[in-house]
């Protein structure tokens, strides 16, 4: 679906224009044309290849989606694909979006994802003296807004692995722990691979090297560079740090299985004793000991009730009861 097609000239908003126009407008000097399509069907994507003269490889990637970060360069145009996130029903559901931009287009293509970017067009319209520089400006706008969006999704796992942190050592909450661990590694898993190949990305937008669309805004694409590196920074931290709380709560599994055990073990070494004595004194024999004396019953119980609370005291004061 198309969501708008307009052309630009020195910075400031021309007019809205239809496809068929393209061709017409980017042979005009100091015009350039965005276009922004949301889940495009085939014929949309086949139109802007003519229209621009995409690279037929390229189209393919954005017809089928599913890619990592990465950019690439076909002759004087830069596909770049980013991966859109948003916080989903306890989860992160990814979308995607690919950019193609030459000297003259900026041609965005939205697979799968509601996060729109009406929002960067307004920005870049308020900034005329910026957005003179093209279509290497349009590319910094859309990958800043993406970035940005992942600070909010950073935010909330830490948020969350706060809160796990704070009850993982309560009794009788082990499972509860380890499921919201569990999530949150996946969570984090997703972000990490959105953040990590675009770090690359953006690391071949500035310096010497840099395409020769993007040579005029360098230094955003830096900043956006030393986001990302921070993002991806924290992510591995909070991996490690799911990793240690993953490990702290298995041990805290094995300790109270362990406290389980030793109690099971002291109740069954006192319940045996009276077991044994009971099982003693009921052997059918006539010459058991006190089996003819008048306290000899009173005498067995008072024996078995001592020893019984003779091993509860040792068990108690070894903390195993």
């Amino acid at each position: 679906m198309l969501i708008n097609c307009v052309v630009y000239q020195q910075g400031y908003k021309l007019a809205d224009i239809e496809p068929q126009e393209i061709r017409e407008w980017i042979s005009r000097p100091d015009c350039f044309v965005w276009v922004a399509l949301r889940d495009a069907e085939d014929a949309e994507l086949t139109q802007m290849q003519q229209a621009f003269g995409l690279h037929e490889l390229a189209v393919e990637d954005a017809r089928h989606g599913h890619q990592r970060p990465k950019i690439e360069e076909y002759g004087d145009t830069l596909f770049v694909v980013m991966h859109l996130l948003e916080a989903q029903g306890g989860d992160i559901a990814t979308g995607e979006v690919a950019v193609f931009v030459g000297s003259n287009f900026v041609l965005s293509v939205r697979n799968h994802s509601s996060q729109g970017f009406l929002g960067v067009r307004a920005r870049c319209q308020r900034e005329p003296h910026l957005l003179r520089h093209g279509s290497g400006f349009v590319l910094y706008a859309l990958l800043d807004a993406v970035v940005d969006r992942y600070f909010p999704l950073l935010d909330a796992i830490e948020t969350e692995l706060e809160e796990v942190e704070a009850h993982i050592f309560e009794r009788s909450n082990a499972r509860d722990s380890i499921q919201r661990l569990y999530a949150l590694k996946r969570r984090v898993g997703t972000l990490r691979h959105a953040v990590s190949p675009l770090l690359e990305v953006a690391g071949k937008l500035h310096g010497g090297r840099a395409p020769v669309v993007c040579v005029s805004t360098q230094e955003y694409f830096r900043d956006v560079h030393d986001h990302l590196a921070r993002i991806n920074a924290s992510v591995e931290a909070i991996r490690d740090t799911i990793g240690t709380a993953i490990q702290v709560n298995l041990s805290m599994v094995t300790i109270e299985e362990s406290e389980t055990t030793k109690r099971l073990a002291a109740w069954g070494a006192i319940i045996a004793v009276p077991t044994a004595m009971a099982g003693i004194w009921g052997m059918n024999f006539d010459l058991m000991p006190e089996l003819k004396w008048r306290w000899g019953y009173p005498l067995a119980l008072l024996t078995i009730a001592l020893a019984a609370g003779f091993l509860f005291r040792r068990f108690r004061r070894a903390g195993w009861l």
